[in-house]
């Protein structure tokens, strides 16, 4: 359950995150955003295994990742989970809605985290008088096609070495964007749920690890990774 928070940290000032530069335009006048602030809003009190929002609910507001993380998942007709993204701070989630005006898919959080609301109608007007906000929109959705399709080809043609070594790499890149190591973090995910991100059994994934930290390109304590060959590691699936 969320916790319920007053009006006043609702509020969530665009101009003064630090993640800004990762889910808005850099080029925005202060003028820009103020507008932006206007329309943003600060929700707090997502704990793991909270929902941000279900498969099938009503399309509103699109999230953009202040803290924490969450995981996009479809339930199968036979009840299995199938996760089909893991979202970071800085990112932005909800885009699967824009064309049915209802979510496709569940929003998990992977951990205590806060998200900005941005209401769609008031982003989508403001998005028509700041072009360079429309621009950046547009390159969110692209970058959500090339990453599907990005997914496809790690599913459809690599081994399970393979899309574990894509997957360390991808993170490994995300979180330097972010200003944090590249090298040392923690997996928010369990191996399950990264098996079935990746198309693998939970006995693969736990194997595959174990190659790895025995090959010396990573060191695995709980869920504290350290990727001690980056090389190594990209040379696996980019060869």
């Amino acid at each position: 359950m969320q916790r319920s928070v007053s009006p006043l940290r609702l509020k969530a000032v665009c101009s003064n995150c630090n993640l800004r530069e990762l889910c808005l335009p850099v080029d925005l006048s202060v003028g820009e955003m103020q507008q932006m602030d206007d329309i943003c809003h600060l929700k707090r009190g997502y704990a793991r295994g909270d929902y941000l929002y279900r498969s099938g609910d009503k399309f509103l507001s699109l999230h953009a990742i202040r803290s924490g993380s969450f995981k996009t998942q479809v339930l199968h007709e036979d009840g299995r989970e199938q996760v089909t993204g893991f979202q970071m701070a800085g990112e932005i989630i909800g885009l699967d809605a824009i064309c049915t005006d209802h979510h496709t898919c569940d929003a998990v959080a992977l951990e205590s985290s806060e998200v900005c609301e941005l209401p769609f109608d008031k982003l989508e007007m403001l998005s028509r008088k700041l072009p360079s906000l429309q621009r950046h929109l547009h390159k969110i959705m692209s970058r959500e096609i090339v990453r599907d399709q990005g997914i496809m080809l790690l599913l459809g043609s690599m081994r399970a070495e393979e899309r574990l070594a894509a997957f360390l790499f991808n993170l490994s890149q995300r979180f330097a964007a972010r200003g944090y190591s590249s090298t040392q973090f923690q997996l928010r995910m369990s191996r399950q749920e990264i098996g079935s991100y990746l198309g693998l059994k939970l006995e693969t994934v736990s194997r595959t690890f174990s190659q790895f930290q025995g090959s010396g390109l990573i060191s695995v304590k709980a869920r504290s990774v350290e990727l001690l060959d980056l090389p190594g590691l990209h040379a696996m699936f980019s060869s």
